[in-house]
């Protein structure tokens, strides 16, 4: 999920913002993402130009047509799409300011993915992201609008949820002021 505003990020996009190694903060995140699932799309404003970026010309894009109603409508918009196409039991929702993900992460969610539950990680007996939504949910997922993403989902649903302990700050840690983008230069643990 790449398409929201970023308001308190300040006037600059943060999805351009630089990392140390060069790469922007939205193609870290991609990249973390297409280097652990087999289908990865980044859903991005219908305005928005992937090389401004840092988006390879080989990322698939879904493009969020009601993105400037919140985060709840960029996620109906990507299911929309995705729904149509056959294959995936799951849906990994990433958001694209979050780069410090580890690898092991997002593969455990993977294999523990399954069309009926909700898979949220936890570290430090608090919740992060990415959370998966099985296909089951992405209806409800489709119906979404506004600001709120898939927490009002989560809630409805709270017998299909299951946490998945995890060594991993970077479950927590995303990039919503430039200040943020120190946190990723700090260690993390990873399991």
């Amino acid at each position: 999920m790449a398409a929201g505003r970023s308001r308190r990020f300040g006037t600059a996009d943060k999805r351009r913002a630089r990392l140390a190694d060069g790469r922007t903060l939205l193609a870290s995140a991609v990249q973390r993402a297409a280097g652990t699932f087999a289908d990865c799309y980044v859903v991005l404003r219908e305005e928005d130009d992937p090389a401004a970026l840092g988006l390879s010309p080989d990322t698939r894009l879904i493009r969020a047509l009601h993105a400037d109603r919140g985060l709840g409508s960029s996620l109906a918009d990507a299911v929309g799409v995705l729904d149509g196409m056959p294959g995936p039991e799951a849906l990994v929702v990433l958001l694209g300011d979050m780069p410090g993900i580890a690898p092991s992460t997002l593969a455990l969610l993977g294999r523990a993915a399954s069309q009926d539950t909700i898979l949220c990680p936890v570290y430090g007996r608090r919740r992060g992201h990415p959370v998966v939504f099985g296909r089951a949910l992405w209806p409800e997922l489709a119906d979404l609008h506004g600001e709120r993403g898939g927490r009002e989902v989560i809630c409805r649903h709270a017998s299909r949820v299951r946490e998945i302990h995890v060594e991993d700050a970077g479950i927590h840690r995303d990039v919503d002021m430039v200040g943020d983008l120190a946190s990723l230069q700090e260690p993390s643990r990873h399991g």
